[in-house]
């Protein structure tokens, strides 16, 4: 049997070289079904149609900017086995510090600077959250909901942002056309 070599099995990256995803930007997200499994509910007359899954990814991505700071989101739409959603890296809120009067021995106020969070780190908890609250309602603990990876654009002029805010809104009505939609599994 022929041995790999350590480099043949090794994923390579999508993402751009020397970009920093944790910059302030808008970035176009697109997250498929493990195995592009329709598990999120049907399209009924255009229109997504969720089930208890589905309402699930829609709680834990509207739940994201209670969990990570300096975010905002823009359209989002889920699929029967995918997801687009548009995130918005906003500046750091300003923080002051107050130093204080009293000389305590040992006591220094630390002074620490608000790091952005990257594009991974916000896929990998909305991922990460959404697969744990769905895998504990069908009682399939560590089964995979996700696929691996994810699909990232950044968003550089208002006029992509708005051609592809306006392509997300449109999503469900387009499905049958959708690459997504032949590569779906149904079960």
């Amino acid at each position: 049997m022929k041995e790999l070599s350590k480099t043949s099995n090794k994923r390579q990256s999508i993402r751009l070289k020397d970009y920093d995803y944790s910059g302030v930007g808008a970035y176009y997200l697109t997250m498929c079904t493990n195995e592009n499994k329709r598990l999120f509910g049907e399209i009924k007359n255009g229109e997504m149609q969720l089930n208890q899954y589905g309402k699930i990814v829609l709680l834990t991505w509207n739940d994201l900017t209670n969990h990570i700071e300096n975010i905002g989101l823009g359209e989002f739409v889920i699929m029967p086995n995918h997801v687009h959603g548009i995130v918005n890296i906003v500046e750091p809120k300003n923080i002051t510090y107050q130093e204080s009067d009293e000389n305590l021995p040992g006591l220094k106020i630390a002074k620490t600077h608000p790091t952005q969070t990257p594009v991974s780190e916000i896929v990998r908890q909305f991922k990460t959250f959404s697969a744990m609250r769905i895998n504990s309602l069908r009682k399939m603990r560590g089964t995979a909901v996700w696929q691996r990876d994810y699909y990232e654009r950044i968003i550089r002029t208002q006029k992509a942002y708005m051609k592809i805010a306006e392509y997300i809104h449109n999503n469900p009505f387009q499905w049958e056309n959708d690459k997504f939609y032949e590569e779906s599994c149904n079960y």
